[in-house]
């Protein structure tokens, strides 16, 4: 295991120190708060430490939890309840200290607090029940941010936040043109995907609204507008 002076290290220099496990040698790298897309889905980061062992070590059982109940885990035989099963999974590498989590098909009531249990059978086991988080889950997109340039071309951009890095938002523009989508982390949990539409503009374009529809997984969409001024 990395030296654990090291690791804290690395977490304040990178700006992710912001939530910390407080048992002795048990360390664990969460955001406390997410705001999330009801009906979309959810990647939480999530990295501990665990005291060195002297022995070699076989099994890592993970476990995310909410109010005792198990909602994930990378143990095939753990029972998850009807209200999770098949829309939860354990995306990180248990062993390798990576216990990042993917909530699907997001409801208004997977508000938690939840909290990360590791067990390792040879060696210990902690519940870092002092570092939770929590979803803010709400029904309604924000408006993209949208901008435009007009020269000889126009080029405009539509652009969204999400925090579902597995299936990024779609984007359907008003005007024909060419297209392009890329997507940026921005940190840890959050990140942005915009769409840009380039096309030469006609008379008939100007002092007209161009529109940008955006669809997130799960079916909701928002709408933003900009004005092409000569």
């Amino acid at each position: 295991m990395m030296d654990l002076k090291l690791w804290l290290s690395i977490l304040m220099v990178c700006g992710m120190a912001e939530s910390l496990g407080s048992g002795k040698d048990w360390l664990i790298d969460v955001p406390s708060r997410i705001s999330v897309l009801q009906n979309s889905c959810v990647v939480i980061p999530c990295s501990y430490v665990y005291p060195k062992a002297r022995k070699m070590l076989k099994t890592w059982r993970g476990y995310w939890k909410r109010r005792g109940t198990v909602v994930a885990s990378n143990f095939p035989n753990a029972r998850l309840t009807d209200e999770f099963y098949h829309r939860s999974r354990i995306r990180g590498t248990i062993q390798s200290g990576n216990c990042t989590w993917q909530l699907n098909r997001v409801r208004e009531t997977d508000t938690g607090p939840f909290y990360f249990k590791i067990e390792i059978p040879q060696h210990k086991s902690f519940t870092f029940s002092q570092n939770t988080v929590t979803l803010n889950v709400f029904r309604v997109p924000e408006p993209p941010t949208m901008s435009v340039a007009v020269q000889d071309e126009v080029t405009a951009t539509c652009k969204v936040t999400h925090v579902c890095p597995s299936s990024p938002p779609k984007f359907s523009w008003s005007h024909s043109g060419t297209r392009k989508t890329r997507s940026k982390k921005e940190n840890k949990w959050l990140w942005s995907t915009t769409s840009t539409l380039t096309f030469t503009p006609q008379e008939a374009d100007f002092n007209m609204p161009l529109n940008c529809t955006v669809l997130f997984k799960g079916n909701k969409s928002t709408k933003g507008s900009v004005l092409l001024i000569k």
